[in-house]
């Protein structure tokens, strides 16, 4: 499986799974990151954190610690 780290810019996924625990993974939750959400990632910062994506709806800005912990397809 691949991470939403490495999907490229203006592709669109589908959350299958988180590898974080306790508060990151509620934090995701929270943030409207669930399995089976669609994910459009819009950019990448030239070095690489943050990463801009859409999500139902809305942008957000993820580090890239915090997508590496979500696993996609």
């Amino acid at each position: 499986m691949k991470t939403l780290k490495e999907v490229k810019p203006g592709e669109t996924v589908s959350v299958t799974t988180f590898l974080g625990t306790g508060a990151l993974r509620r934090r995701l939750m929270d943030m409207g990151i669930t399995k089976g959400t669609k994910i459009f990632v819009r950019k990448v910062a030239p070095l690489g954190d943050p990463i801009e994506i859409t999500v139902r709806g809305y942008e957000l800005s993820l580090r890239k610690a915090e997508a590496e912990n979500i696993e996609v397809a």
